[in-house]
């Protein structure tokens, strides 16, 4: 019985570390494409936020650098590659934004693949 005991203790520990585990790397975005653009346009500060969005275009060798776009006026631009391409789902970290012709050029950090 002891040994009945010891051993359903020890697959509840497992499984609390492997859920722990797995849940640590992934925290909830403060926007989605749709949600940081419309704030944008509003007039919000987004600098320090995260926003996870799809790559429906991606220009290597733009004016800005290398250029994820997406929604309507969101490029999301570095001078490294990002390593991705359209169709790509990706969270990054908003270090700055400005505001040119309409759209918005918005330089990151921490790009995530998800």
């Amino acid at each position: 019985m002891k040994k009945l005991f010891k051993s359903i203790a020890l697959l509840c520990a497992v499984l609390g570390l492997t859920f722990v585990a797995v849940g640590c790397g992934q925290t909830k975005p403060d926007y989605t494409a749709k949600t940081a653009e419309s704030s944008l346009n509003a007039g919000k500060d987004l600098e320090g936020k995260t926003v996870k969005f799809k790559v429906t275009a991606y220009e290597p060798a733009s004016f800005f650098g290398y250029n994820m776009e997406t929604g309507k006026h969101l490029n999301f631009v570095s001078q490294d590659n990002p390593k991705v391409k359209k169709g790509d789902t990706v969270t990054v970290k908003i270090k700055k934004v400005t505001s040119t012709m309409g759209s918005f050029i918005i330089t990151y950090s921490n790009l995530q693949k998800n």
